[in-house]
């Protein structure tokens, strides 16, 4: 932890107080240097963690119409930066946040954007399905549950691959249910980042979308192969709380921790076993 000084918000920019912010496997993968390693961070004395958030707007810069008080939720996009929402304050464009549905508290509200998001621009790579065959692996996570939930809204026939104890999680998202997939899915959606193995499953002439920023798949296969990297979207993700705010999107919370107990939140997201995020409140 260490303290900065106040960042005064600039033209199209808003000063959040944050009052959530979850704790996420890319902050995990951020800390451990996978992405400097990439060649995508450039701070010279600290990475600010933390990508996604809901809080209150305290201050506003020029051009900006949003009241201070407004309650919002948002997504800070890349990597390169020097803070993050894992503080009490963040400078945001106000381009990239949405307001939060009175209904939603600050918690359940924080762990839309990221994950969200990202099946959101999932569902749109894969289009409609038309009844064709989906499979979406790691089904039991956040991001897995969100995109078979906006698929089967898009008209796919979706399967979920996840472990036997998630059977009933995975069943009751309105998908059926695999522990070990055969080959041959019209689409998969790779949510686990099981990466070649799960391309290995596309059947010919299908889609394969993957989570894993860059990655390409080995081999000439005669496959469509996307990969998602995730970017602010105001509007869709207006939506995504809506449906929130509904229950029509599952959006899980397992803990709400002190901020300055963030390193034990981290420590407990990597021993993993836990359904929902830990998130982290000033």
């Amino acid at each position: 932890m260490v303290d900065v000084p106040v960042r005064e918000p600039g033209p199209g920019q808003v000063l959040v107080a944050i009052e959530a912010a979850p704790v996420n496997p890319v902050d995990l993968a951020t800390a451990e240097g996978v992405f400097h390693r990439m060649g995508l961070v450039h701070q010279p004395h600290h990475t600010g963690l933390g990508a996604e958030f809901a809080g209150t707007v305290a201050a506003t810069g020029p051009g900006v119409d949003l009241p201070v008080g407004t309650r919002v939720a948002g997504l800070l996009g890349g990597f390169d930066r020097d803070r993050g929402a894992h503080a009490e304050q963040v400078v945001a464009s106000a381009a990239d946040l949405a307001v939060v549905p009175g209904e939603l508290d600050p918690a359940t509200a924080s762990v839309v954007a990221l994950n969200g998001l990202t099946a959101a621009q999932i569902a749109d790579l894969l289009g409609e399905g038309g009844g064709r065959r989906l499979l979406v692996t790691g089904a039991a996570g956040t991001v897995g549950g969100y995109v078979t939930t906006l698929a089967i809204k898009r008209g796919w026939r979706v399967t979920g691959l996840a472990r036997p104890a998630d059977e009933a999680f995975v069943r009751g998202t309105g998908a059926e249910f695999t522990a070990a997939a055969e080959v041959g899915w019209d689409a998969v959606a790779d949510c686990a980042a099981l990466l070649d193995e799960a391309v290995a499953l596309v059947a010919e002439g299908g889609v394969f979308v993957g989570v894993r920023p860059g990655f390409v798949p080995a081999g000439p296969g005669k496959i469509t192969a996307h990969a998602v990297e995730v970017h602010p979207d105001p509007a869709t993700l207006t939506h995504l709380l809506a449906l929130a705010a509904t229950g029509e999107l599952p959006a899980r919370v397992h803990a709400v921790v002190p901020l300055d107990q963030a390193a034990a939140a981290y420590r407990a997201v990597a021993a993993g076993g836990v359904r929902g995020k830990y998130v982290l409140r000033p």
